[in-house]
């Protein structure tokens, strides 16, 4: 994958959780505030609980930090796979922000 490829996928992944977080914050009382500073996304729930996603470029990696641990995502693809358990992003994202918010929540690209 070069640079390019990276930064068009991780920038579909951004898009895809920013568009959910909208759309769960429509169709639900979660209220998950997502903030963007370039390739730094944090969700704030209800709570003040945060889960940050963090784009690293010169790994072609994505990280996502929440309470559950951090984690590291190369895309093989067609998903983003963690680094050592091979799991996909939004399955732990959807983990994670049902721990942490409480609810039961749907993450998906």
């Amino acid at each position: 994958m070069n640079e390019l490829e990276y930064l068009d996928a991780a920038e579909k992944l951004l898009l895809a959780v920013e568009q959910t977080c909208d759309r769960i914050n429509d169709e639900t009382d979660a209220d998950i505030d997502a903030q963007r500073v370039g390739g730094l996304l944090t969700l704030i729930f209800a709570n003040r609980s945060q889960i940050i996603i963090n784009l690293q470029p010169p790994l072609h990696e994505v990280w996502l930090a929440a309470k559950s641990g951090g984690y590291h995502y190369k895309f093989d693809g067609s998903v983003w796979r963690d680094t050592k358990t091979g799991n996909d992003f939004f399955a732990d994202l959807t983990r994670d922000a049902g721990v942490q918010s409480g609810l039961p929540l749907v993450f998906k690209a």
